[in-house]
């Protein structure tokens, strides 16, 4: 009986690493990440961070004021209704229980979630029911913040707006 050794040399084996398909399926997670992480840093560098503001001590401070507010309106009762049609670009609305600066302009504030640029200001004149439209441009989809305020800034509106998923709106005051 005569055992033979295993034959080594091969013709497969002999291949260089690179045309072998496990070394580059390895290197592939390590050369995504390096691709992903290199465009987390370009992101990071070129957009502005909107969120951050310098003077966060003296905004700490206007809460309280605009707490106030709140409670004012709350005490009025207030509540809007807003509905915005986007074929026709109007914004059209009514106020309730507006007694006190009935003859007064609204200042109708939509602030986009993450962008100031985007961000809108409108002043609408209400008539004696306290209905009232604007014109208003396309809106971008987004959840926007609407601030309303009236003319002499003493009482405030303050609710959320998802835009396009709701056409329209109700805010109510309610105290803080």
């Amino acid at each position: 009986m005569q055992i033979t050794a295993p034959v080594m040399n091969r013709a497969s084996d002999t291949k260089p690493w690179y045309r072998h398909r496990w070394p580059w399926l390895l290197m592939l997670g390590p050369a995504v990440v390096v691709v992903a992480a290199c465009y987390t840093g370009w992101l990071a560098y070129s957009q502005q961070d909107a969120l951050v503001v310098d003077d966060y001590y003296k905004q700490g401070k206007a809460i309280n004021q605009d707490l106030r507010r709140d409670r004012v309106a709350a005490d009025m009762q207030l509540k809007m209704n807003l509905h915005y049609d986007a074929a026709a670009g109007v914004l059209s609305g009514t106020i309730h229980n507006l007694a006190r600066s009935a003859d007064g302009k609204l200042t109708i504030s939509l602030v986009h979630s993450t962008l100031p640029s985007k961000d809108l200001h409108l002043e609408v004149q209400p008539d004696a029911q306290g209905n009232f439209s604007v014109a208003l441009p396309m809106l971008d989809v987004a959840r926007w913040q609407v601030l309303v305020e009236g003319e002499k800034r003493d009482w405030r509106l303050n609710g959320e707006w998802a835009w396009p998923h709701d056409r329209a709106i109700e805010i109510r005051a309610e105290a803080p």
